[in-house]
């Protein structure tokens, strides 16, 4: 019986990701690569040649692309360390809401190889780059003025700096010079 049990709960995944990918007109090939997965992956898992992934990773990218909790799969098994989403997701997510984008239509935006990137950065797997011109291609896409996400890019590296041993107080005045530096350059420069 847990046999049946289990092919119900695969069937009922397979068929959300394959509703899904119906219904946006999704590419297999573009939802594999936005998963980081690869193509024949993603026909197993609709065929159901193999079991539905139980991996949290996959599925909560699974979860981002089709804009869903990843809770809605039976097979998601909550994570012992709870994923915090930092504001700077949050207010890309409020930004993508914003403009009525789907995740699909967002991730679309970029190219291939950034998709999985920005699929990780929305389920708080990872923080907004530190490469300036890939986040000033985020800012592009949603329509983000230069000094609002250069504030969140400064955030950024303030943290990266503090976490690798740099001490603001004892040397603020190089960390003013700094910022004061790559912000002239950012308002300056016309990327976005």
């Amino acid at each position: 019986m847990s046999a049946k049990k289990n092919s119900i709960i695969n069937m009922k995944s397979s068929e959300m990701l394959y509703n899904f990918l119906e219904s946006t007109h999704l590419h297999k090939k573009d939802f594999a690569q936005m998963i980081g997965v690869t193509l024949s992956y993603v026909y197993n898992l609709i065929d159901e040649t193999i079991p539905f992934s139980t991996r949290s990773t996959t599925l909560e990218r699974i979860a981002v692309v089709m804009d869903i909790s990843p809770e809605e799969f039976a097979e998601y098994k909550i994570p012992q360390d709870p994923i915090l989403i930092d504001e700077t997701t949050e207010f890309i997510r409020e930004k993508q809401k914003e403009k009525k984008l789907t995740t699909v239509q967002f991730l679309k935006a970029f190219p291939r190889k950034q998709r999985l990137e920005i699929v990780d950065i929305l389920r708080g797997a990872r923080p907004i780059p530190l490469d300036w011109e890939e986040v000033s291609v985020i800012a592009q896409v949603l329509d983000i003025s230069k000094e609002e996400m250069y504030d969140f890019w400064e955030e950024r590296l303030r943290k990266l700096l503090q976490s690798s041993g740099f001490n603001f107080e004892n040397n603020q005045g190089l960390a003013k010079a700094m910022f004061d530096c790559a912000r002239n350059y950012v308002y300056k420069n016309d990327s976005i």
